[in-house]
């Protein structure tokens, strides 16, 4: 089965730190854009970034601009996720997905990606 598997995720303060993992399942991830996205209580799914298969950011979430980071270890099929400067606004469960090979593509919303895991939970208190 292909899929992700995130982790990393827990109870934060704000301006704290975190570091998301999500390891592939399945499937080798260096051929693929990868993306992390994130969904808080009542709102939609939403992007935060996205890495080529080269290590290149190819998109950027305007809420978490300068303070999360991507990265991919392709040798260890696992895409990670810095979070600094945590606001309780980050609070939401997040996930990874790849993109799909063609058809439609919003990486601010996550329509195109695929093999979605079932997310790690990131709370940040006041």
């Amino acid at each position: 089965q292909v899929q992700f598997v995130e982790s990393g995720g827990g109870l934060v303060q704000s301006g704290g730190s975190l570091r998301l993992s999500c390891a592939a399942s399945g499937f080798t991830l260096d051929d693929s854009v990868i993306g992390w996205f994130r969904r808080a209580p009542g709102k939609e799914r939403e992007g935060i970034l996205c890495i080529s298969s080269s290590g290149t950011v190819t998109y950027v979430g305007d809420s978490v601009k300068g303070r999360f980071t991507i990265s991919r270890d392709n040798a260890k099929n696992t895409v990670y996720l810095q979070m600094n400067s945590l606001k309780p606004e980050d609070t939401a469960v997040y996930y990874c997905a790849k993109k799909r090979r063609g058809g439609a593509l919003n990486s601010r919303t996550g329509l195109g990606y695929d093999a979605w895991g079932q997310g790690t939970q990131v709370t940040v208190s006041s």
